[in-house]
């Protein structure tokens, strides 16, 4: 298995021998409902479209996740596999191959990697976003992936190499966390005992503006997630990648 973070969201994905490009972002500007004076996010660093994609993973429906620009440009005969939310961004935009997984569905491709929805983020008060399980099914190798921190361990039947998920929290005050980290990570790791977890919904190369950035208020960093790790007798290590740069497993 092999994991690329392509900063905030994005992921590219070798596990099966396939190359899956996981809630991309990678051109132009991130921006909510097209307010940019409400939130916008810029990269200091061109990241390019990875070559050979076999599959395109979404868990939400939300720009920071199934960002139109950015699938805009990709192949639309590519299959997707997505959330129903998901699914509806990429069918609009023309493509081909769409697979919508609801909370404990499973897609197999091509007899080589297992797909799971689990129950991830709640959006807004009816609907609650995919996070994923997958299986390597020629080495049994398997990673778990929740962008915003709401966990349900008890869905996760299989033990876990390898956890993508927030380890810092995003709040607003008066309204809450936008992003659950540190203390929901920890209760993860306590839960499932993944070999290894590598943090998502950082900024990475990324430079972040607009109103909503100034209500944000961070909860947590790695150093003390790490620590925490250590206090409580857990075996997970956390791993800290650098945009653009490989980890093997």
């Amino acid at each position: 298995m092999q994991l690329t973070w392509l900063d905030s969201n994005s992921w590219l994905i070798e596990m099966g021998g396939k190359r899956i490009l996981l809630d991309p972002w990678l051109v132009g500007p991130l921006v909510f409902a097209n307010l940019p004076w409400l939130f916008k996010a810029n990269r200091t660093t061109e990241r390019l479209i990875p070559d050979n994609i076999d599959l395109i993973l979404l868990s939400q429906g939300l720009e920071d996740h199934a960002h139109p620009p950015t699938l805009k440009l990709l192949d639309h005969n590519l299959p997707v596999i997505a959330s129903p939310n998901a699914a509806k961004v990429v069918q609009e935009l023309g493509y081909t191959q769409i697979t919508s997984l609801a909370h404990g569905e499973t897609f197999t491709f091509e007899e080589q990697l297992i797909i799971k929805a689990l129950p991830g983020s709640p959006i807004g008060p009816m609907l609650v976003e995919n996070g994923y399980f997958l299986q390597d099914l020629t080495t049994n190798q398997t990673l778990y992936y929740e962008p915003h921190g709401y966990h349900k361990p008890a869905a996760i039947t299989e033990s876990v190499n390898v956890a993508i998920a927030p380890i810092v929290s995003l709040t607003i005050p008066l309204l809450g966390p936008v992003i659950q980290g540190h203390q929901t990570a920890l209760d993860l790791c306590k839960s499932i005992h993944p070999q290894f977890i590598l943090p998502t919904a950082a900024g990475g190369d990324v430079v972040f503006e607009g109103l909503l950035m100034s209500l944000l208020r961070p909860e947590g960093s790695v150093d003390e997630f790490r620590a925490k790790l250590v206090e409580n007798h857990l075996s997970t290590q956390l791993i800290t990648p650098r945009p653009g740069e490989p980890v093997t497993f």
